[in-house]
């Protein structure tokens, strides 16, 4: 622990902690802290909800969410609310149109009539209007796909030619059956597929609710025992490494002897992309012989140097589930963490949305047929009002029509439009990480009441984790936003590396790839490092109540005077947690599986696995909500832990085990540490 710098003997790296007899667990008397970074985070929040609410007054999210007709009409809303599917006139002319207009129509609008439906026709019609003369328009044309403009009680027939459909169809929903080169995309149909998917989860919904309750209780019995049957499990995973690292060795010594008499070597096969050619020579199998019996030469030194951090690592892993048991209701945070993140994702979602609707639309006169010579004079610069335009208006030209064009940019909302998208991704992602470091900062404060109470469990404060919850929200509402928002920060800049990226694949070489790849890889790494500093800086915060700059020092310094320790225990504890999931997801996937497929069948059940469209439908859903939940419950455990190591190093430097100065960690951690408390000794003596 020390440093020669200078010829001077100093501390590495930092002070340990030093004893304070009036420390009892975490802080009450504290006081507000990085308030400049908790105004910043609340005046973020206040401009957050003005530009919500600019974005709710400016725009209007039906234009992405409903077609709109050749009149301006939404359709599926209002006077086409039973008309929600968009009939082209002629789809050719969306990919074919070569006309003057296709560069100021810009994409936004195909350069065809279009009609709000009901449904759409399956049927292919035409007619030629020189046979029907002498009939009323309303004898030839159905109303049902004409422009709502026209009166077919009109004796002018010529003047329907509009109504004509030519060239039908497609829609919204579809393609026309008949055609046989689109009968491919029509038997991919999305919303009968949709309609199939929603039936099954109408039907087994009872069902995938009782798996995530099983995967629930699995979780929760998973975490109880492992208070008792974490050595246990421990001592398994590891044997079962050592075991299947010394199978692969014995293996590829036997692979090396049965080649021995090929006389095919590397040299001779040379590069191939025949990986098999490779496993049938002799020097394959003596490079994977040596790399795993060095390996496996690794783990049996570190098994026996690092013996007694294992064992600490495993009486942490027993202490976190006796906590938990001592405190149910930090299981049932995370609802409280997904509940904001729902919120938080609802808000950007919404804001995003209405964002990219606001303006008032821009309607042009164009003139669908510009191949008669009337309609040469229309260019599509004269603005329009779909709701009152009438092709009357144009009597030379009768294909003329009022097409949207685009949005209008002219105002100042919509001239700064793409900052206030740019800020609404950034509260968004400060937002979130604020939530989840009010999640871990509350859980921290709750775990450290737990170890810090000298008899456990009387002496545990009442509702710990609502005082760690108003703690955080009341004193270090500002320490928690400063580190949301360094992760922020680095998560932006991944962004607009990813962005770039995007951009620029096209043009890029190789030299480039490898110079943004190695970015990504640093900003990554940047960004685990920023949490894991985070999330040691709020178990500080939650103990301490110091600002997020001195509780992160403490805690980085803190680690490092034990990095062995903290190395150990974060693999002992990533493995359990690992096992744990895949039990709980693989053992209720599997059940789900075969219950939906029929393989299972409970007795007096109306349920029958031959009703479902897609049975596979239902075992994704439980598999996915099982590792939520499993994620959930595990996220709690492993913050239980983290909390518990700091406290145990605080306390292996803040007391000796005297009277004065007593031990708060369990008996099994001073079992292993050959540490006793004297106070108890002296007890005992009495006794």
């Amino acid at each position: 622990r020390k440093l020669l710098i200078n010829g001077e003997c100093l501390p590495f790296p930092g002070q340990p902690a030093q004893f304070d007899h009036n420390f009892k667990g975490p802080v009450k008397n504290r006081g507000c802290t990085d308030i400049i970074c908790c105004i910043l985070f609340l005046l973020v929040i206040i401009g957050y909800i003005v530009v919500g609410v600019l974005a709710w007054i400016y725009g209007d999210p039906r234009d992405i969410l409903y077609a709109r007709n050749s009149t301006g009409w939404f359709c599926g809303v209002g006077p086409n609310k039973d008309r929600p599917n968009l009939l082209y006139f002629d789809i050719l002319k969306c990919a074919t149109s070569v006309n003057v207009m296709a560069s100021v129509l810009n994409g936004f609008q195909c350069p065809t009539t279009q009609v709000c439906v009901k449904e759409c026709p399956s049927d292919f019609w035409a007619v030629k209007i020189e046979s029907y003369l002498g009939e009323k328009p309303a004898n030839v044309f159905n109303p049902n796909y004409c422009v709502p403009s026209l009166n077919l009680n009109n004796s002018n027939l010529v003047s329907y030619k509009r109504c004509l459909k030519e060239s039908i169809l497609v829609t919204l929903l579809g393609w026309r059956r008949e055609q046989p080169t689109l009968g491919i995309i029509n038997s991919f149909n999305a919303k009968d597929i949709a309609t199939r998917i929603f039936a099954d989860f109408a039907s087994s919904w009872p069902w995938i609710i009782l798996g995530l309750v099983i995967a629930m209780l699995v979780s929760l019995l998973f975490l109880l025992l492992l208070r008792f049957t974490a050595p246990v499990m421990v001592w398994v995973l590891i044997i079962g490494v050592l075991a299947a690292g010394a199978y692969g060795i014995w293996h590829c010594a036997w692979e090396y002897i049965n080649y021995k008499q090929n006389s095919a070597t590397i040299t001779t096969i040379g590069f191939t992309t025949n990986f098999q050619s490779y496993l049938e020579v002799q020097e394959t199998w003596l490079a994977f012989l040596i790399i795993l019996c060095i390996v496996e030469g690794i783990l049996l030194l570190t098994l026996i140097f690092l013996r007694t951090r294992i064992l600490i690592a495993i009486a942490l892993i027993q202490e976190s589930s006796k906590a938990i048991s001592y405190m149910m209701s930090t299981l049932l945070y995370p609802v409280v963490t997904f509940v904001l993140l729902v919120v938080c994702v609802a808000y950007w979602g919404a804001t995003a949305l209405y964002l990219a609707t606001s303006g008032s639309p821009t309607y042009k006169v164009v003139a669908l047929n510009s191949t008669m010579n009337d309609c040469s004079s229309i260019d599509g610069t004269k603005n329009c009002d779909p709701l009152n335009f009438t092709s009357s208006d144009y009597p030379n030209c009768p294909s003329a029509s009022c097409i949207f064009i685009n949005y209008n940019s002219t105002d100042t909302f919509r001239k700064n439009l793409q900052y206030l998208h740019i800020y609404n991704v950034v509260a968004f992602l400060w937002c979130v990480n604020f939530v989840i470091a009010l999640g871990q900062c509350t859980l921290a404060g709750a775990f450290a009441s737990y170890y810090w109470a000298f008899e456990k469990p009387s002496d545990i404060p009442m509702f710990p984790l609502f005082g760690g919850f108003i703690r955080s929200l009341r004193y270090h509402l500002g320490s928690l936003a400063f580190g949301a928002l360094i992760l922020t920060l680095v998560q932006i800049m991944r962004l607009i590396l990813e962005y770039i990226d995007q951009k620029t694949r096209g043009s890029q070489n190789s030299c480039v790839r490898f110079i943004l790849c190695c970015l990504k890889c640093c900003l990554w790494c940047l960004e685990k490092f920023i949490k894991f500093i985070n999330r040691n800086a709020y178990i500080m915060i939650a103990i301490y109540g110091k600002n997020f700059c001195v509780s992160a020092k403490n805690a980085f310094q803190l680690l490092m005077r034990n990095v062995i320790r903290v190395v150990v225990l974060d693999k002992v504890t990533d493995l359990l947690l690992f096992f744990g999931k895949l039990m709980v997801v693989g053992g209720v996937g599997v059940l789900s599986f075969f219950f939906f497929s029929g393989r299972i069948k409970l007795p007096g059940s109306s349920f029958r696995s031959e009703n479902l469209n897609y049975y596979w439908m239902p075992i994704i859903t439980v598999a996915l909500g099982s590792y939520l939940i499993a994620h959930g419950f595990f996220s709690v455990y492993n913050m239980c832990v983290d909390t518990l190591f700091l406290c145990f190093l605080e306390d292996l430097e803040r007391n000796d085990g005297s009277a004065e100065r007593p031990y708060f960690m369990s008996k099994g951690l001073m079992k292993i540490l050959n540490k006793s408390n004297k106070i108890q000794k002296k007890q005992k003596a009495k006794d």
